[in-house]
């Protein structure tokens, strides 16, 4: 079998809803799996594209969370709305889809806009 040309990897990462930080799980991310490899075997790239659904990105601030290799491509706040959409646009004709694409500024770092305020010890 021939390598991948794409990784789509998808957090479900569920946490309890007391914990500090959201949960992707909480959003509807369990769904993005199914959605995903619908519309990757709608579109004709069965075996060429894998969706894998895995624990947690550590960007739980912007779930739900995908990412899209080998292209380092993060897409934040994704619905099983967009699937469609980024397959089309992203993996079948290279076009990353801005709209959801996540700033590298957010990317492992301890503050973006979209983080609380980490108290210092």
């Amino acid at each position: 079998m021939a390598k991948f040309k794409h990784h789509v990897f998808i957090c479900i990462n569920e946490r309890d809803e007391s914990a500090s930080r959201p949960s992707c799980s909480g959003d509807g991310s369990g769904r993005l799996k199914s959605a995903f490899k619908d519309a990757v075997k709608e579109a004709g790239l069965k075996g060429q594209v894998r969706a894998n659904e895995l624990g947690c990105l550590d960007q739980c601030e912007h779930g739900p969370v995908v990412v899209v290799y080998p292209d380092a491509v993060w897409y934040g706040a994704v619905s099983a709305k967009d699937v469609e959409e980024i397959v089309n646009e992203h993996l079948l004709h290279g076009r990353p889809v801005e709209r959801l694409r996540l700033a590298d500024t957010c990317l492992n770092t301890e503050s973006c806009p979209h983080k609380p305020m980490l108290k210092r010890m």
